[in-house]
């Protein structure tokens, strides 16, 4: 790697190579018919020399190299030029999902300890009312600044104008940034990434993917947004809440995806269900891409059906701490799509190179040494571990965590390396494919073995007039009763739908130990994607309703 190992470093390049390409469209005004007006726009050329200008105003005022530097801004133009900024003058954003609960959040905030807040008035005065970031004493508001102290980011735009590259010679180890995890299965934690992480990230997702420069990108989970630059596309940001993908108006989509020729689309299972339900041919897209949780067989089918039939629908495999780990390509997921509603899990696909996946035993106990792994053979669920370039090494503050996803692995040219325990389990097939079958704290351990979430959701959610099935355990784990939880499509029979999960258990020798079924009116589900189920608190439901 050269001496410019960050994610920023290619927006000079860029600004020099193509200059008036779009490199960011925001919604902006309200325009005709209720759809955005999407008259804010950075070209390359702005977008690399505003970022400039931005970063000598923060060197300046004392954000600088290695500063934490909470960010609390609503995509926009202000948040890429922000955090390319940052990343140029190699300050260390921390970037935390706002829509968490409150007491977690100002827990990630305490941990990170950063020296420097930036947000819009509302996150400022949220920061003054409940007492986040305390340890803070640089502060820019993103907007008009009341009465809280510090300056402004047009301020500092201002004064950093004119003062040229702000690029500074970052290398491979230094920390980038702290993302924190969404938390859907337990407090959120702040995932260390360094600059090699995510110009690995770029590689790997242009590599996997076939991205060329001069695409059109709809990211509908912003973060990823900040990929694009560094991959020569133009993002298109949608108008929609990106904390609730779920309720994005599919009108509004359609209209940013005709409008400006979006050629490839990113969003979460639960976006691509509401495309889905809304039916309309996606004619432009040449490659959509879904991730967060699995995908549902049915929501592939319906998309695939509105793309055209030269275009690809990946759904790539991995977390916050490694992304992408596998990926599959919609038509074979398809053609995996009556395995899975049999009982053998998720097809993630084939491990992106150089990537390396392993599967261990499970065990919930610290591992600290690889020498202390036991790996299984090929067909046995076990834990799915991973190492390779996108692969990080700790999470801030939080030994613990730490110690419980990470192994050291030492090489034998008397190197090390580590290895990240996705936390995830799966097995390999003979054609070297990952299966994914559910979150390893999911688990239901019963007497008569264990269960695994997405070798048993999948065969239930076949039954007509089931939306969604969750498995969860109730009791002490070695004896725990498995219960399915199920949501109804509208209009559905409730006494005819149990009926039919309980004759599809009893039909099945490996489902015929589920006997309590339980329908709950909407599932909890994760903030970030609002894919994934919320399956503890499930359990608790389940522990409550059956009076155990």
């Amino acid at each position: 790697m050269n001496k410019h190992c960050n994610i920023a470093a290619r927006l000079p390049e860029l600004a020099r190579e193509r200059p008036d390409q779009i490199a960011i469209r925001c919604p902006g005004r309200p325009g005709p018919g209720g759809m955005a007006a999407y008259d804010v726009t950075l070209d390359y050329r702005r977008l690399d020399a505003r970022s400039d200008a931005i970063g000598a105003g923060l060197a300046a005022y004392g954000i600088g190299r290695g500063v934490r530097t909470v960010v609390m801004v609503r995509p926009g133009p202000a948040f890429f030029l922000l955090m390319f900024a940052l990343f140029k003058i190699g300050a260390v954003p921390v970037l935390v999902d706002p829509g968490i609960d409150r007491r977690a959040l100002r827990q990630c905030l305490d941990e990170a300890q950063a020296q420097a807040f930036i947000g819009i008035p509302l996150a400022h005065l949220a920061r003054l009312l409940l007492g986040w970031s305390k340890s803070a004493t640089r502060l820019v508001t993103v907007g008009r600044r009341w009465g809280w102290g510090g300056t402004t980011l047009a301020a500092l735009e201002a004064a950093g104008s004119g003062k040229g590259s702000q690029l500074v010679d970052t290398a491979p180890d230094d920390v980038a940034a702290i993302l924190f995890t969404s938390g859907s299965t337990g407090v959120p934690k702040g995932v260390v990434y360094r600059h090699r992480h995510f110009v690995g990230q770029v590689e790997l997702l242009g590599n996997a993917f076939g991205m060329q420069p001069g695409g059109v990108d709809l990211p509908t989970f912003p973060p990823f947004a900040l990929f694009d630059p560094a991959l020569g596309l133009t993002s298109v940001i949608p108008d929609m809440d990106p904390t609730r993908p779920g309720s994005a108006d599919p009108r509004k989509l359609h209209d940013a995806i005709n409008r400006f020729g979006v050629t490839q689309l990113f969003g979460s299972p639960a976006l691509m269900r509401v495309l889905a339900e809304h039916g309309q041919p996606l004619p432009t897209i040449t490659r959509a891409t879904s991730a967060g949780a699995p995908v549902p067989p049915e929501t592939v089918a319906r998309i695939r059906a509105l793309l055209p039939e030269h275009a690809q629908f990946w759904t790539p495999y991995g977390a916050t701490e490694c992304l992408p780990v596998a990926v599959i390509e919609g038509r074979e997921l398809q053609d995996t799509r009556s395995a899975t509603e049999a009982g053998a899990g998720t097809c993630v696909g084939r491990v992106v190179p150089p990537n390396q996946v392993r599967i261990i035993a499970i065990t919930d106990a610290p591992i600290a040494e690889w020498s202390g792994v036991r790996e299984l053979p090929v067909g046995e669920v076990g834990e799915i571990t991973v190492v390779g370039p996108t692969t990080t090494d700790s999470y801030f503050n939080r030994p613990q965590a730490t110690a419980a996803a990470k192994i050291r692995e030492v090489l034998g040219d008397g190197g090390e390396r580590i290895v990240h325990r996705m936390g995830d389990v799966g097995r390999f097939d003979a054609q070297g494919r990952l299966w994914f079958c559910g979150r390893k704290t999911q688990r239901v351990e019963t007497a008569q073995g264990p269960l695994y979430t997405e070798q048993v959701e999948p065969v239930f959610n076949t039954v007509a007039g089931v939306r969604r099935t969750a498995l969860v355990g109730v009791g002490a784990p070695g004896r725990q009763v498995p219960v399915l939880c199920y949501e109804l499509l509208p209009g559905a029979d409730a006494v005819q739908v149990e009926a039919q999960l309980r004759a599809l258990a009893a039909a099945q020798p490996t489902l015929a130990g589920i006997a309590t079924f339980l329908r709950h009116p909407g599932f909890p589900v994760d903030i970030r994607h609002n894919a994934k189920i919320g399956r503890e608190k499930l359990a608790v439901w389940a522990t409550e309703k059956l009076g155990v």
